[in-house]
């Protein structure tokens, strides 16, 4: 399940929906408007079923958050481009499988990917695939 935080915009919404990428939102199908980023998120994420989860938070992109049963994906990139860099992150062979995704937080930037892996001391670093 792909959860959207509630910082993405109704037009990287539509794009996500065009692109057949299925998702819920903070906010408008799941939680509730203006949920605390740590005291409210991360509980509702551990009670769904391996979710991924989309914002634009820097906040989300800390080892610390790594758990088993998510996979949390800061995207580090221009508002307008966030459907693209979500469909982008979802198809790369290493995150495509979900199972690949979880215990992971990860950030996303034009350049590449960085992220942290459960029960791995070193952040990761690759490039993005053609």
């Amino acid at each position: 399940m792909n959860i959207l935080d509630e910082n993405i915009d109704a037009y990287q919404r539509q794009r996500l929906q065009a692109a057949k990428i299925r998702f819920r939102q903070i906010g408008v199908e799941i939680g509730r408007s203006g949920m605390k980023d740590r005291n409210d998120i991360l509980p509702l994420l551990r009670a769904l079923h391996r979710p991924t989860f989309f914002t634009r938070d820097h906040d989300f992109y800390h080892p610390q958050l790594r758990h088993p049963s998510h996979c949390l994906v800061h995207l580090d990139v221009a508002p307008d481009e966030v459907a693209e860099y979500i469909r982008r992150f979802l198809r790369h062979p290493a995150f495509r499988p979900r199972a690949q995704r979880m215990g992971k937080v990860v950030r996303v930037r034009s350049s590449g990917i960085h992220y942290w892996s459960f029960g791995k001391r070193r952040e990761r670093a690759m490039e993005w695939s053609s």
